[in-house]
């Protein structure tokens, strides 16, 4: 696998590669992640009773966003159209598992979005159940799957 680093030009600087000449195609990323958080904080949430309000409901708007977002987070990636952007939340036992799906009509893929609003979102749980419990942690973020573009569609092995 002896492939040219297509993010860097010829003095071996970063670059943005130029997408200009590619045509948009259908695209789709999905990703995933899991907010570990203690009994009490699961408690909490599904009481309804977490003193910044409505946990799932902020990390899910949170986490759109992040897609919306994502090229002025990372230097490298291209400013896209995010046509459609999805983030479920549910609670475990144990935590909140997050998954996110972006979707685009565009010259490069989502996979950055997606998992960028998978982090975003867990960052918000996060932050809305801090004041409960110190020690909650993000776990696990990964891209699961991926459709269209130039590598065709690809989905993660069963872990």
């Amino acid at each position: 696998m002896n492939q040219p680093f297509t993010h860097l030009d010829a003095a071996g600087q970063a670059r943005m590669v130029d997408v200009t000449e590619k045509i948009p195609t259908v695209r789709s990323a999905t990703a995933t992640g899991f907010v570990r958080c203690g009994e009490a904080v699961i408690a909490a949430m599904r009481d309804g009773v977490t003193p910044k309000g409505d946990v799932l409901a902020v990390a899910r708007i949170a986490g759109i966003q992040g897609a919306k977002r994502c090229a002025e987070l990372l230097p490298l990636a291209h400013v896209i159209g995010v046509h459609g952007a999805s983030v479920d939340l549910a609670i475990d036992d144990d935590g909140v598992r997050v998954s996110a799906t972006v979707r685009t009509a565009d010259r490069t893929g989502v996979e950055m979005e997606a998992l960028t609003a998978v982090a975003v979102a867990a960052l918000a749980v996060v932050d809305m159940v801090k004041g409960l419990d110190k020690s909650v942690s993000i776990e696990d973020v990964k891209l699961v799957a991926k459709t269209g573009g130039k590598s065709g569609d690809w989905h993660r092995a069963q872990d």
